[in-house]
């Protein structure tokens, strides 16, 4: 079973690998493992990664950050993942004051703040999730994509879903949410819905079984594994 998998890069690093010691994930490995396990003939034909440049003046440790960020996705596209960017806005905005949690947001008490919002990240995913079963009525035999596999528990994708759902009945769809193992969250029921199956989180160990060797080969210099990772 030939296999694509479309994977929402900011849902992944802040559900599954923010603040841990896993950030050099082999996602590929990791991947083709989960699918493994769910459905033995299966095999990941494609990997689609979409993120959005880091930016220096916002990130914990400035330019580091975005060098890393640089580094890993160099890692990635030496493994055959296809990435594809998005962007950020950055723009002056107002919202409700947070005193605590009894206390109600209220439009008459609002601050200035600065809006940090991710664009045309979701909405390339869906796109490209729905061009590619399109593009499956005309692929030659042997090279069709038999299911897509969302990494992601953004439940704005849900749409798409449902439309790939109804409109390529014979598509499996299947949905791997980025939880890490020990950490309680609700799963998000619109997307359990749309797909065949679910994996509804990642384990340490697994984790741990599937890091990047220290140096990755690329084309040009060796994608290095950054020091404080």
């Amino acid at each position: 079973m030939r296999t694509a998998f479309f994977v929402d890069g900011y849902n992944l690093f802040y559900g599954l690998l923010a603040g841990t010691e896993f950030k050099w994930l082999d996602l590929p490995g990791l991947l083709q493992h989960v699918l493994r396990v769910q459905e033995p003939q299966a095999f990941a034909s494609q990997i689609h990664y979409f993120t959005s440049g880091v930016k220096p003046d916002l990130a914990s440790r400035g330019v580091l950050s975005k060098q890393a960020q640089d580094t890993y996705i160099r890692a990635l596209k030496a493994q055959g993942v296809n990435v594809h960017f998005g962007r950020h806005r950055l723009e002056p905005g107002r919202a409700p004051r947070f005193v605590n949690k009894q206390t109600p947001a209220s439009r008459a008490d609002q601050v200035d703040i600065w809006q940090l919002e991710e664009k045309e990240t979701d909405v390339h995913l869906a796109i490209s999730m729905y061009r590619l079963a399109t593009k499956q009525a005309n692929a030659p035999a042997g090279e069709c994509i038999d299911q897509i596999v969302l990494v992601s528990a953004d439940t704005d994708m849900a749409p798409a879903l449902r439309a790939l759902r109804e409109d390529f009945p014979t598509l499996r769809i299947g949905v791997i949410l980025p939880h890490r193992e020990g950490i309680k969250r609700e799963p998000p029921g619109s997307l359990l819905e749309c797909a065949h199956w679910t994996r509804r989180l990642i384990t340490i160990e697994e984790l741990n079984a599937h890091q990047f060797p220290p140096r990755v080969p690329t084309r040009k210099k060796p994608a290095c594994k950054p020091e404080y990772w």
